[in-house]
């Protein structure tokens, strides 16, 4: 199919995107990478009367890797944030789940705020953004504000962004010290949405007993959903940590829907087995970072 008449906008400028924007409001959409958005005008499932394509817009093409965390900007692709190997040391749970984003050729144009301002909760990154308490950084010709992850998706699709607004980047902080990190999914096929996928963080102390253990969920809750299961394991040697009941308890807490990939059942099934895989790797991680320090 193709898509329906639509007026194209190319700014080179952020102030210019902004004004834009501002202009056309919701008739508007942004296009970066496209490769969210073009399906979707291809299939008439949106039918925008402006796209504006921001890739133009060099003062949004880099990620900065800081003390704190690493900073994607809004036209960054998601194979360069892949392979950088500074931004995946910094934060390495990003290089974990973007290895699990549909295929390269797709990665080597998808963008990583795009992937976040689309809102799929199938999709990976907004559960890594989510689980390391990261933000997004949305303006418009009123202003700038910071919007934390937990805070900025509302349901399927659905997010806290303005008509007239543009993501201009998206923050990923540092896990805390003494924490390793895994992302686990099962999919049909490598690259195929996942039936269900779990990030998950574990934190030791220098005992080597955990200290903190979370996990956040993509394909089985409208938004990222993020869970603490530090209670079943805390205090425990991470060799020897109850990861099962830490995985029982997440699947208690999910309520999946089914579709044609997965039954709802299927879904909350595999939340307990990926927990507890996620939680098991991510402290073999936490082990071997320190071994390493």
């Amino acid at each position: 199919m193709k898509p329906s008449p639509f007026a194209y906008h190319r700014p080179t400028t952020v102030d210019e995107a902004m004004d834009v924007l501002g202009e056309l409001g919701s008739d508007a959409k942004i296009l970066a990478g496209g490769q969210s958005l073009l399906p979707l005008l291809s299939m008439r499932l949106a039918a925008p009367a402006h796209i504006i394509d921001i890739n133009r817009l060099s003062e949004l093409a880099g990620a900065k890797v800081g003390d704190d965390g690493v900073r994607v900007a809004a036209i960054v692709r998601q194979a360069t944030v892949e392979h950088d190997r500074d931004a995946t040391a910094a934060v390495p749970l990003l290089g974990q789940a973007l290895a699990h984003v549909a295929h390269p050729v797709i990665r080597n144009r998808g963008t990583v705020v795009g992937s976040l301002a689309h809102a799929d909760p199938s999709a990976e990154l907004p559960a890594v953004l989510a689980l390391l308490g990261g933000t997004l950084t949305l303006a418009s010709r009123a202003g700038r504000r910071t919007v934390a992850a937990r805070e900025f998706y509302l349901g399927p699709l659905e997010t806290v962004l303005h008509p007239d607004e543009l993501v201009l980047e998206a923050f990923f902080p540092r896990a805390p010290r003494g924490s390793g990190t895994a992302f686990v999914e099962l999919a049909r096929r490598h690259g195929d949405y996942a039936m269900c996928g779990v990030a998950a963080l574990v934190r030791l102390d220098e005992a080597g007993s955990v200290q903190d253990a979370r996990a956040a969920y993509i394909s089985v809750a409208p938004v990222p959903l993020v869970i603490d299961l530090t209670a079943p394991v805390a205090g425990q040697q991470a060799s020897a940590a109850d990861w099962r009941a830490a995985g029982d308890i997440a699947r208690d807490q999910v309520e999946p829907d089914g579709d044609i990939h997965a039954t709802a059942a299927y879904r909350r099934h595999l939340t307990g087995v990926l927990t507890a895989r996620a939680l098991a790797e991510a402290a073999d991680d936490a082990r071997r970072v320190r071994a390493a320090a």
